[in-house]
């Protein structure tokens, strides 16, 4: 069942976690080859209530086998998205000495060329903001600087938080747990709350740098979550995904960005949380390719973390059981520099 550390004795892990999705993505810095012989499911969630029985075999499908599906009819408003996006390239719009007034501190706030993947070595090429509710004193714009901000983007947070519980209660469903449990380990309302929404800018490149296979918008990585739910904007593609059989061969598939729809993985977390039956799977952002568009590319990530004392306890106790915060601080440390 759901615990958190006020609620069991249970030893958690006191050492850093052994950071084995980093060793592994040390091993993901090659181009390796395309190919889109792979389907990345669309799920249309619409009538929902009726249909849940089936929704949650189509969504158990797709996440055992590739990990990665897209949702249709998903209950976010067309124009709620588009307010969220703009809201966004105004904020990055903005001057770096505004922006730099509110630095990324413990998975929140602005940063830019921050995050060095171990797959690559290099930082990717992007911006990101980042809204993690408890943690957000003295790092939101002010209204003279980006008007409406602050409560443009908390309520499409938590529009993105109920589709994100939707799609995990089906999951728990699925994982022999009750219904509401991954609800509770993502509870908004307690100061220990950690999903996070984060806005993207990826750099325009300037086609002389097109070809340099040292530069990525995000090298391969898996995501430290229990699930993301991504924003693109149609014409800004890019995000490619390698299952896990395909690793060694490094085989990738590009990901349709649609305005319509929003692209779903299974992180780390859950994975963990599973024992290993939802697989966490390696993702990119690769550069325009000739012909492509080569201006800024803009996405909207929200990831869902259960709260920092919410215990992840495997069912058939394949790993140690591990408090998210402890969890997520380590993945953070080793790709932030220590600015968690």
């Amino acid at each position: 069942m759901f615990m958190t550390t006020a609620d069991t004795h249970i030893t958690t892990e006191t050492t850093p976690y052994s950071l084995t999705e980093l060793q592994k993505e040390s091993r993901m810095g090659a181009m390796g080859t395309e190919t889109q012989a792979r389907e990345i499911r669309v799920i249309d969630l619409s009538d929902f209530d009726a249909r849940r029985a089936e929704i949650t075999e189509q969504l158990w499908s797709a996440a055992v086998d590739v990990g990665f599906f897209q949702l249709a009819h998903h209950g976010v408003p067309r124009q709620q998205i588009d307010e969220a996006f703009a809201m966004s390239q105004r904020f990055f719009a903005l001057p770096t000495e505004v922006k730099a007034q509110y630095p990324l501190t413990r998975n929140a706030g602005w940063e830019s060329r921050a995050q060095v993947r171990p797959s690559t070595g290099t930082a990717d090429q992007k911006e990101s903001y980042q809204i993690t509710r408890p943690r957000m004193a003295g790092l939101y714009p002010s209204e003279a600087e980006l008007p409406g901000f602050r409560d443009t983007l908390l309520a499409f947070e938590q529009a993105s938080w109920a589709v994100g519980m939707k799609v995990l209660s089906c999951l728990a469903d699925k994982l022999g747990f009750d219904r509401d449990f991954f609800t509770r380990a993502h509870d908004p309302a307690r100061d220990t709350y950690q999903s996070t929404l984060r806005l993207l800018h990826y750099y325009a490149i300037a086609p002389e740098d097109q070809h340099h296979l040292g530069l990525w918008r995000a090298g391969a990585h898996t995501d430290f979550d229990c699930l993301t739910l991504l924003y693109q904007r149609e014409g800004q593609g890019g995000l490619q995904v390698c299952p896990g059989k395909e690793h060694e061969a490094q085989e990738w598939t590009s990901i349709p960005a649609r305005d319509d729809l929003i692209t779903c993985n299974i992180g780390d977390m859950l994975m963990r949380w599973s024992d290993d039956r939802l697989p966490s799977n390696f993702h990119r952002v690769r550069n325009p390719a000739p012909g492509e568009h080569m201006g800024p590319r803009y996405s909207l990530a929200f990831f869902c973390q259960a709260n920092t004392d919410a215990l992840i306890e495997s069912p058939a106790g394949k790993y140690p059981p591990i408090t998210a915060g402890d969890y997520l601080a380590e993945r953070i440390r080793a790709n932030f520099n220590k600015r968690y």
